[in-house]
């Protein structure tokens, strides 16, 4: 498995993170199948897990990704990084911002509760919130790592602008944006070269295209092909040309089977030449 490191100073991790959302949210499997999915990334070399506090159903049920996981690494903690994220809610299972400094603040202390530690590992913004003041929010959670509740920071759904504000105001260690083959925004705004460049970690979510998006690869032909030749899945090719494309990237992959896992995580050990990834750069502009 090939590493990154989570900004300058962070751990390295796995290139390949498991995201938890598909094991909360509407349509998850049964726990035992959940926590199967998370073990089985673990053992095959995933050091870094993905979740958030608004990983649920809806906010009746807020936190459970987070407490799934926590169960899943009882005995194995030390292994893991986790990052989680504040910001978000799910009244009546839809999606709002919410980025106050007051509801951060009590939305991390829930999370160390719901994660059973006294740190968090990585605790990142979920989405910045057009009602208040980015640095306000950045600022909460600036001084949440102050207080020794916090160890890393990040920053979700941002833009390079954004991404400068927030680092006057606390060192950041990454960038979470959606990006792959349909969203390619990382690479024409300059968010991929940015944290390249500055020593962040840009970890990307939705690196299939969701779950609306992830059965259109079947319709890219000439990916196909480059798959069969190398005799691996789609998948597994497309997380690997992202590893390959950008030295900083690390894709979010989630999984409701171990088998999906197990493929996209394997993609963490396929190392693709320069002259190839210049092969699958043709074939997905083709």
């Amino acid at each position: 498995m090939q590493t990154r490191r989570l900004g300058a100073d962070g751990p390295e991790v796995s290139a390949i993170a498991l995201g938890g959302m598909l094991l909360s949210i509407t349509g998850r499997p049964p726990e035992d199948q959940s926590l199967a999915v998370i073990h089985a990334a673990l053992e095959a070399g995933v050091t870094l897990i993905d979740t958030a506090d608004a990983y649920s159903v809806d906010d009746r049920d807020a936190s459970h990704n987070e407490r799934l996981v926590a169960k899943a690494l009882r005995g194995r903690r030390e292994r893991v990084v986790v990052g989680t994220k504040v910001g978000c809610r799910r009244p009546g299972g839809a999606w709002t911002v919410d980025a106050r400094p007051e509801h951060l603040v009590e939305a991390a202390h829930r999370c160390l509760d719901s994660l059973a530690v006294d740190t968090i590992d990585l605790l990142q913004l979920h989405a910045p919130d057009v009602r208040v003041p980015f640095e306000e929010s950045v600022g909460a959670l600036a001084r949440l790592r102050e207080q020794g509740k916090v160890r890393l920071v990040g920053l979700c759904n941002v833009t390079v602008e954004q991404v400068e504000r927030a680092r006057r105001v606390t060192p950041i260690a990454c960038v979470q944006n959606r990006w792959n083959v349909n969203d390619r925004r990382p690479e024409a705004d300059g968010m991929l070269d940015y944290c390249a460049s500055n020593g962040l970690a840009f970890l990307a979510y939705s690196p299939f295209g969701g779950t609306l998006g992830a059965p259109s690869l079947g319709t890219h032909g000439r990916i196909i092909e480059e798959a069969r030749r190398r005799r691996v899945s789609v998948y597994r090719l497309l997380l690997a040309w992202m590893i390959a494309r950008c030295p900083a990237a690390i894709p979010i992959a989630g999984a409701r089977r171990v088998e999906s896992i197990e493929d996209s995580a394997a993609a963490g050990s396929l190392v693709i030449p320069p002259a190839d990834v210049r092969v699958i750069e043709a074939t997905l502009k083709a």
